[in-house]
């Protein structure tokens, strides 16, 4: 009698041996091969290769499954389903090199008790992504290539890093439900502090580091059993609800002497409630993540299947400010899946007042570049398909604490391409604001896009093209 430890049945035979559960190459639809059928009718629209793939993984591994990376899911709306529509006749666009569109960001400025508020030079900041998900290489990169054009990083879960504090003229820290090295002379260190209490990618659970990215300097940050997966707490252990979090948010003005920002990051949900108890609660800055977000490890479930879409829940947030009379108070940033300048100005026309990116960031600096190929192969992917955050073996040095791998991540060559990536998005979004006759980024507005779909004109509100008027379902 053999026991499965996974179901707690017994059975009269002996366990299967891993081969003898895997699926092998043999007969083709239940027929020997090479036999025709005259039945094929091609691929069912219930079970496509995608969904019987999914079975079969799951039937071997007995567990779900675990990446990086974003979302893939096809039926997910984009920011291409919207489009601009620059001044003509009815407004003057601006004259591209003779007239200035303004980029400057003021962030958390709103409520007057803020001694220093966060001023960017540009709309556009590098999000809380962890030393741990990535390298310090990496992370020290983001900082120089930030800091180059105006703008800022934060530090994510796990502590401030000390190469990243170095490398950013401007530095958010986060705190996490886990803790993990919370440190007060590190929170008066920073210029702004950052409260998650959830993330797009993986809305409703905690943060995930998968053992073999748990090296020696990550376990000692983190206080962490060496090379043991790290699986963070859900909530916060000091707050549960919007009277609590008030509570927290005072805490940490009196820690910071009321000197810099509080920002309140989530994942987006339900953005209209969530995004007004973080206003009334006394946050700065709330960060809405939307469900295209990315990061270095998920349950692949969570990633497909939990979350609202960037371009919903940004319309959503802003209505909510407005409702609870908090919308020249609190300045609402948007995140999930943007790729571009031109992504950035729709977040901005919506009602986002800057943007943040992380999985395009890592694209900057050399994500998913076609170099080491045969490095891609053993990890059963390409370049320009890679998702293996997770596993720590990135092949560029970025998503890795492999000392071998981290050699090849440029710190100097990566911030530079950071920098002119931020650089070149910037020029973006003031190409647009100036065609649609704006001269500061900020006062482009829901009117300057039209839908080309009726699902993103009734995500967002937006008129459909060509009718000129809401769409009423």
């Amino acid at each position: 009698m053999a026991d499965d430890i996974n179901s707690g049945y017994q059975y009269p035979f002996e366990m299967p041996s891993e081969e003898d559960v895997a699926f092998k190459d043999g007969a083709i639809d239940g027929r020997p091969a090479g036999v025709p059928s005259s039945y094929d009718r091609g691929e069912s629209t219930r079970w496509s290769p995608d969904a019987i793939s999914e079975v079969h993984a799951l039937a071997q591994l007995g567990r779900y499954q675990v990446r990086g990376y974003n979302t893939f899911n096809k039926s997910m709306p984009t920011f291409d389903d919207l489009t601009f529509v620059p001044a003509t006749m009815t407004r003057l666009p601006l004259e591209g090199y003779r007239e200035n569109c303004e980029t400057k960001t003021v962030l958390g400025g709103g409520s007057g008790l803020v001694e220093n508020p966060l001023e960017l030079d540009i709309p556009i900041y590098i999000g809380s992504m962890s030393f741990g998900a990535l390298s310090a290489s990496a992370k020290a990169a983001l900082g120089y290539g930030a800091s180059k054009v105006g703008s800022m990083t934060c530090t994510g879960e796990g502590g401030m890093l000390e190469d990243e504090r170095e490398a950013s003229d401007t530095l958010v820290y986060q705190m996490t439900p886990s803790r993990y090295m919370l440190d007060l002379d590190h929170l008066r260190r920073a210029d702004a502090i950052e409260i998650a209490v959830g993330q797009g990618a993986k809305p409703g659970t905690g943060g995930l580091l998968l053992g073999m990215k748990v090296s020696e300097r990550v376990a000692k940050m983190r206080s962490l059993p060496l090379g043991v997966d790290q699986r963070s707490t859900v909530r916060h252990p000091d707050f549960l609800g919007a009277d609590d979090m008030q509570v927290k948010v005072e805490e940490l003005r009196l820690a910071t002497d009321y000197k810099v920002p509080i920002i309140v990051k989530m994942g987006a949900t339900r953005p209209r409630y969530d995004v007004a108890i973080a206003a009334k609660a006394g946050a700065d800055i709330v960060v809405v993540d939307g469900a295209e977000g990315g990061t270095g490890a998920s349950p692949e479930l969570l990633l497909n299947h939990t979350g609202i879409p960037t371009m919903t829940a940004i319309r959503a947030a802003r209505e909510a400010l407005e409702e609870c009379g908090m919308s020249e108070k609190v300045s609402l940033v948007a995140a999930g899946g943007i790729r571009s300048g031109v992504d950035a100005a729709k977040c901005l026309a919506l009602g986002a007042d800057a943007v943040m990116i992380g999985n395009a960031a890592m694209m900057a600096l050399g994500c998913n570049t076609p170099r080491y190929p045969e490095d891609y192969a053993a990890l059963g992917t390409s370049p320009g398909a890679c998702h293996h955050c997770h596993t720590g073996l990135c092949p560029v040095g970025i998503a890795t604490q492999d000392e071998e791998l981290e050699k090849r991540m440029d710190v100097a060559a990566g911030a530079e391409r950071v920098a002119r990536y931020l650089t070149a998005m910037t020029m973006e979004v003031s190409l647009l604001a100036k065609s649609c006759g704006k001269s500061t980024v900020h006062n482009l507005e829901v009117e300057d896009l039209r839908a080309l779909s009726l699902e993103a004109s009734a995500f967002t509100g937006v008129k459909l093209a060509g009718i000129d008027r809401e769409f009423s379902w």
